[in-house]
């Protein structure tokens, strides 16, 4: 019987090595190969992953393929997605699964961990379509970049500042182009019932805009163009007559009103100060004008030099209102719907002179006489 046992124990022995080759065999083969195997289904894994991990995470995408692999259950066209500065990825996963772009949070993060793209997504306002799978979805997270932008015109600056704004907006024109254009517009650009321009100076009317990244030159204008001849109602018009104005003529006063007023409140007072000067043919004696003569500072690097000096004020320049009577031959920056309105029906004054408070609250004092104007002058 020993014999016969020998043999059975032997046999069992060498089955079981059998198994255990083979076994081993398979679990080497699917080291290998299933990471190869996941890189032709899922993509390249992350440079920074090991062996191990890259192991792991191909068995994972494998066990949540449909997951991955199957849009999400959202239906629409495109849906805006705003990803904040900073937030994780385990929190936007989550949102994107609750509100359906994806079918499964933990299928999307195993994903980004595998590929790397966990610590790429970008910040911003995404517009996502609807039928993307969790891949593609990811992919479309790593570009924040939109195909619309927004742009905004601050009410007081003067072109140079609109172009200085423009290689931050996304908007595919150069400060240098928008100068040379805008400094000599097509008439075509400019909406009927407009005067003929040789400059956009203070029509580029203050606003938020949303424009195509790819626009031409003449939609961008065109836009920002219309958008101040809105603006500029019937009621508006005859107002400007009636104070004596062409439209021209309001624009240039209401860019000079802009660009004094710190308070949008005082604007119909300091407008009555000007009516009042150029009534009784006294000079505006205005300072933004003798700034915007003097152009870009490279001391202080603005284009509104604070303060001014005598020097300043001898400034040769037909903006120069301290040198020359009536108002400059055109506006000296953009003025907002609340100056243009101030000028359209300024207040009523017996004031003709004003200068700043003296705390720093932006707010002016306003005289009859040049003595009282010099008593309110600050120690």
């Amino acid at each position: 019987m020993k014999p016969t046992h020998f043999k059975v124990s032997t046999l069992l022995l060498i089955l079981l090595a059998g198994v255990l080759c083979l076994t081993i065999s398979g679990l080497v083969w699917t080291a290998v190969q299933l990471p190869v195997m996941a890189e032709k289904e899922f993509g390249p894994a992350s440079s920074s992953l090991t062996d191990a991990q890259r192991l792991l995470y191909s068995a994972r995408l494998f066990l949540s393929q449909d997951d991955l692999m199957v849009p999400g259950t959202r239906s629409g066209e495109s849906v805006p997605f705003v990803i904040d500065e900073g937030e994780p990825a385990t929190s936007i996963a989550s949102r994107l699964e609750r509100e359906g772009f994806i079918r499964s949070s933990r299928a999307f993060l195993t994903y980004l961990s595998y590929s790397g793209k966990d610590t790429s997504i970008q910040a911003g306002k995404y517009q996502l379509e609807t039928g993307l799978n969790a891949l593609e979805m990811a992919q479309k997270l790593q570009d924040a970049t939109p195909e619309e932008v927004t742009f905004q015109i601050l009410p007081g600056w003067r072109l140079e500042e609109v172009a200085a704004a423009l290689p931050t907006s996304g908007i595919e024109i150069t400060p240098e182009k928008f100068m040379r254009l805008a400094n000599s517009p097509k008439r075509t650009w400019v909406p009927e019932g407009m005067p003929e321009l040789d400059t956009l100076e203070g029509y580029l009317y203050p606003d938020v805009y949303t424009f195509k990244r790819d626009l031409d030159s003449q939609d961008f204008f065109s836009e920002i163009l219309k958008r101040f001849e809105a603006q500029i109602t019937p009621e508006m018009r005859d107002a400007f007559e009636a104070q004596g104005l062409t439209l021209h003529e309001a624009v240039i006063l209401a860019s000079i009103v802009q660009r004094e007023a710190m308070i949008p409140e005082e604007q119909p007072m300091i407008a009555s100060v000007f009516f009042n000067r150029l009534e009784v043919g006294m000079k505006l004696e205005s300072d933004p004008t003798v700034q915007y003569a003097l152009g870009f500072d490279e001391v202080e690097s603005t284009w509104w030099k604070n303060p001014l000096y005598l020097n300043d004020l001898k400034q040769i320049s037909p903006y120069n209102t301290y040198m020359n009577g009536g108002l400059p031959p055109a506006p000296i920056c953009s003025p907002g719907y609340s100056a243009l309105q101030s000028v359209a029906f300024p207040a009523e004054t017996p004031f003709y002179f004003f200068r700043a408070e003296c705390d720093g609250s932006g707010r002016h004092n306003f005289s009859l006489t040049f003595e009282e104007h010099l008593e309110k002058s600050c120690p």
